[in-house]
């Protein structure tokens, strides 16, 4: 069970995943610190291989599942950044994958989904719908499913973010994280044992913090131009550990995403997608409490974005997704 987890199992992912994954840097960012008043750095995991966290979790998962699971095949969902990181593992292990995805989803992120080998199941019309195809999906071919974020052995590779964080920079006091479904906050609130993790989502895509609000999942309507926060729900187990382990809840607006975004281009130098913005859009904005003997993290995933997209964005000429 998630509820279960400890960081125990985090560092057991971690040899699991070992010197097959990237160990992706940290850099300081003096222009963030000089602005919240304390040491502030970026883990640039949009630098990991498909550019963001999610093989971390996938390769760990893939581990796992015995010899006849594999050779059924294995089924994932996903907005895009968990559906290239399964295609790209299963592909290393000789495993095939299907991905439900839906119509919407981002074109850039359906064909890397498809150039790492998988196939791509477009049926559904949205995220919503996208759980049923998958369940029916599941049904039909008897593939076992490798969850984005609802799964114990996902949520432990997750979980490696952040004991790298911790090794990095051991005085590290706050983790900010993006959030959609929840297994990458749930993970580094249990890898980052004692820190304290806020889970940064968008206003309109703010499953976990409704879940957190509710004490389980609840269905919500994501809407955000943060495409890989765009989780329906979020899960049950992410929601337990992130509640028993204290991890804060915060929103940013479509606006301080893209302000984040646009800093992280010009300032940082990392060209990342809107989800990958969202703590820096909270730093921005001022949503975060941070102290003079704090020492800030701040977790920049999600390097998949269109050129059309960021172009927009750099040039302030974005619209919101429409509502």
């Amino acid at each position: 069970m998630a509820d279960e987890l400890s960081l125990d199992d985090v560092v057991a992912a971690r040899a699991v995943i070992a010197g097959r994954l990237h160990r992706t840097p940290m850099f300081s960012s003096a222009t963030l610190s000089k602005r919240v008043g304390a040491p502030v750095n970026l883990k640039a995991e949009l630098f990991q291989r498909t550019g963001s966290f999610k093989p971390r979790g996938v390769l760990t998962k893939l581990a796992s599942l015995s010899e006849d699971e594999k050779r059924r095949g294995v089924i994932g969902i996903s907005a895009g950044n968990h559906a290239q990181a399964l295609a790209y593992c299963a592909a290393l292990e000789g495993i095939d994958a299907l991905l439900v995805m839906w119509e919407g989803a981002s074109p850039q992120k359906i064909e890397a989904t498809r150039a790492y080998g998988a196939t791509v199941d477009l049926e559904a019309d949205g995220p919503g719908d996208a759980f049923d195809r998958l369940h029916e999906l599941m049904e039909m071919t008897g593939r076992p499913l490798v969850h984005p974020f609802d799964d114990p052995k996902t949520i432990a590779g997750q979980g490696t973010v952040g004991i790298e964080i911790v090794e990095e920079v051991p005085e590290t006091t706050v983790i900010l994280v993006p959030a959609g479904g929840g297994g990458l906050v749930a993970g580094v609130a249990l890898g980052a044992d004692g820190r304290h993790v806020v889970a940064v989502e968008p206003e309109l895509s703010d499953a976990l913090s409704r879940g957190l609000e509710a004490g389980k999942s609840v269905r919500v309507e994501p809407k955000s131009v943060a495409d890989g926060l765009s989780a329906p729900f979020a899960g049950e187990g992410p929601i337990r550990i992130c509640l028993d382990r204290g991890v804060e809840s915060v929103l940013v607006s479509e606006d301080e995403i893209t302000e984040g975004m646009r800093f992280l281009y010009g300032r940082a130098k990392l060209a990342c997608e809107p989800a990958a913005a969202v703590g820096v859009a909270a730093l921005l904005a001022g949503k975060i409490a941070v102290e003079p003997h704090d020492t800030v993290a701040v977790v920049v995933s999600g390097g998949n974005v269109a050129t059309e997209m960021a172009s927009a964005i750099l040039a302030g000429n974005e619209g919101r997704n429409p509502s």
